[in-house]
């Protein structure tokens, strides 16, 4: 989720600078062009080095100072006593209190270190832990003013809500015994070549009106993600966050796994599933800000706004109503790289999706910005080089630790670098989100007619990406789904997706055009738009209803905060047939590799036959976006000799099409160049098809 996308008009990681020299492919060539920013990129290495080698000298290096977890909040020892150590230098005093003690305000009095670090023992009991499994705590602080105020531990690792009795939360000590702790047996998959992302949320992973569970989601979703062929989950919400309607974004306790959705073995167990099936599981970070709760968050904790967070207005982001971390602050880097690291071991996470990437790198956060693509908005004075260290290290750290983790930014403003190593000066992301390309499709959906769709446009909209950092590209996210926006089944069907799609009343023109439009945009985008793809869940059937969480303003409802995924399963429903297409779709990918491969060569943007012809892994994929024109005997050009067969055809009676072509169909290229190409074919493509062809035999005939 990043609300600065509104503001920008060029929200791709490929935007490039007018006039910015290219080499002969037509790729950008940022060696030359960024040679005047060459300082700023060697400022902000050197930046990063200077903190790893003050970690070395004073921390014990970045291992040991990114496993806080382990040394501070509260940890049992071999012999169960318990030691809590909290953070909190404007205290005069600190208590423990809980449970345990029965809220004794005097009892365990903690001690404090030169460095604001309150610490206690608790010994252990007749060998057991004086604080039991599950038990509430807090801890208590007195204030220079002589203000005693509760606060939740920074470093907690479970908290529950009871609304009938008050919407803040409650720190509970989590130390199940060995019998009740779930262990964990399989290993982590290797990082895939080719990134399929389904993106997910726990709570909504259910038919029913209510929260669904990690259980529910470990024995239902996890299959189905398998089957429809995404080797990667990307978990939303998962950060213990105050009110549900926030999606996640509002984080409150960065150590604890949602207790809205069961327990922490519930959710270790979910990731194991997943692993045992060979999907990656990743889990969307909110590193970007934090909720401006105080009797359960960060904010004001020790009775200063500038504790974790800047002080004053540059600590609080306009638009979210949130609290801004100071990321040059010892401690927060702490606090932020140890968060990592605590999901990577606790939960055996893959790697992360960070959120609001955009709001991270620039002092202005995007708010009221718009990116040209210009190369000065990415060095100037709005830059919070800061931040880019942080996320610099953090990347770095990762990818040092855990060779096979992924890290994806969600940053709109195509800042430079983002996905290049830190050995070579640039932010370490795997991946960067292709921001642009879904609201280039609403943008279409919304204001062309079929007719006036540009073929260029939207091939370059889909291309249009920094040589040499890998894109996640996607048609839609949850972004898209949210209320007040429309999904693009929405889009193309609207009200009909309620009337017309039962197999057993007539086809209509309008959901005829939507199930065909919604799996070649799927298509074109999976097939040209990047080097991984993404779909949020529910939006791979064409979803028909848009995503809403409880809330005042609709009475508290679950109906839209829920995904009706067994309309999946009704055969007598036109849903099925998209489900099947990017089930194959996927499945596709996965035999040939399109993604892993280098980027498609686009032979062929015919604006009055509305059709692109591309190239990739040995691929031949044809559109044919024209609302009324078939085409027999098309010429196309192929560079690569041989015989064709079709690998994927939208017209397949199975995904809902009209079955025009007939699959046993073969290709013979002749050795004649065409559109750039070193071969030509003819194929039979129909109005609003897509034809993906592979070589069966490199035989020319």
């Amino acid at each position: 989720m990043d609300p600065t996308s509104q503001n920008s008009s060029n929200s791709m990681g490929g935007t490039t600078a007018e006039g910015a020299p290219k080499d002969g492919t037509g790729v950008v060539n940022l060696d030359s062009y960024l040679l005047p920013f060459k300082d700023a990129f060697r400022r902000r290495y050197a930046k990063a080095q200077e903190w790893i080698a003050t970690l070395d000298k004073t921390e014990g290096g970045l291992e040991k100072f990114s496993d806080g977890a382990s040394k501070f909040g509260l940890n049992a020892d071999d012999k169960n006593n318990i030691v809590y150590r909290e953070w909190a230098p404007n205290a005069k005093e600190a208590h423990l209190i809980g449970d345990f003690n029965n809220w004794n305000q005097h009892s365990h009095t903690m001690t404090k270190d030169g460095f604001g670090v309150w610490e206690i023992t608790v010994p252990a009991k007749d060998g057991q832990p004086a604080i039991p499994h599950n038990s509430k705590l807090k801890i208590s602080l007195t204030l220079p003013s002589g203000e005693r105020v509760d606060r939740l531990p920074a470093w907690i690792k479970h908290v529950t809500q009871d609304i009938s009795v008050s919407p803040a939360y409650d720190a509970r000590f989590w130390n199940p015994p060995a019998s009740e702790r779930y262990q964990f047996s399989h290993q982590r998959p290797k990082k895939p070549r080719s990134a399929r992302v389904y993106e997910a949320h726990v709570g909504i992973s259910s038919p029913d009106t209510r929260i669904a569970t990690y259980k529910e989601f470990t024995a239902n979703m996890l299959p189905r993600i398998r089957d429809l062929g995404y080797n990667t989950i990307q978990l939303m919400a998962v950060m213990e966050h105050a009110y549900y309607a926030s999606f996640g974004y509002q984080v409150n306790n960065f150590f604890a796994a949602s207790s809205r959705y069961g327990s922490p073995e519930d959710l270790k167990e979910l990731v194991d599933t997943a692993h045992g099936m060979g999907i990656v599981v990743l889990l969307d970070v909110v590193h970007s800000h934090a909720s401006k709760n105080v009797l359960d968050g960060l904010n004001d904790f020790d009775g200063t706004d500038h504790l974790y967070f800047h002080e004053g207005a540059r600590g609080r982001h306009e638009l979210w109503d949130s609290r801004l971390f100071n990321y040059g602050r010892h401690e927060v880097m702490r606090f932020l790289l140890s968060n990592l690291r605590f999901w990577m071991d606790e939960y055996q996470f893959d790697g992360f999706r960070f959120d609001g990437v955009t709001s991270m790198l620039y002092q202005h956060h995007g708010i009221g910005t718009g990116f040209s693509g210009g190369y000065h908005e990415y060095f100037g004075a709005g830059v919070d080089e800061e931040a880019v260290v942080y996320l610099m290290i953090a990347n770095e750290m990762l990818h040092k630790f855990y060779p096979d983790s992924i890290t994806i930014a969600e940053d709109v403003s195509g800042m430079p670098a983002l996905c290049v190593p830190l050995s070579l000066g640039g932010v370490g992301f795997d991946y960067r989100l292709a921001m642009a390309v879904p609201d280039m499709w609403i943008k279409i959906l919304k204001t062309l007619k079929d007719e006036e769709w540009d073929m260029s446009d939207i091939c370059w909209t889909l291309t249009n990406r920094r040589h040499g950092e890998k894109t996640i590209a996607y048609a839609e996210s949850h972004d898209q789904a949210l209320v007040g926006d429309k999904t693009l089944m929405m889009h193309l069907c609207d009200a009909e997706l309620y009337t017309n799609m039962s197999t057993i009343t007539p086809l209509t023109s309008v959901i005829d055009r939507g199930i065909a439009l919604h799996k070649m945009i799927r298509l074109i985008t999976h097939g040209l738009g990047g080097e991984g793809y993404l779909n949020f869940e529910g939006n791979e059937f064409g979803h028909p209803e848009w995503l809403d969480f409880p809330r005042e303003g609709n009475n508290n409802s679950f109906w839209y905060a829920r995904r009706q995924l067994n309309l999946t399963e009704d055969p007598l429903l036109r849903y099925q047939f998209l489900n099947n297409f990017d089930k194959d779709m996927n499945h596709c990918e996965d035999k040939h590799g399109w993604l892993a491969a280098p980027q498609a060569y686009v032979s062929l943007k015919h604006e009055g036959d509305k059709v692109v012809v591309f190239e990739r892994a040995g691929l031949v994929f044809i559109f044919n976006f024209h609302p009324t024109e078939s085409y027999a005997d098309y010429r196309i050009g192929v560079e690569v000799p041989g015989t064709y067969r079709i690998a994927l055809n939208s017209d397949a009676k199975e995904y809902g099409g009209h079955s025009r072509i007939d699959m046993e169909t073969r290709f013979f290229t002749t050795p004649m160049e065409w559109n750039g190409r070193k071969n030509w074919t003819h194929i039979y493509v129909p109005c609003r098809v897509a034809l993906v062809l592979s070589l069966e035999s490199s035989n020319t005939q």
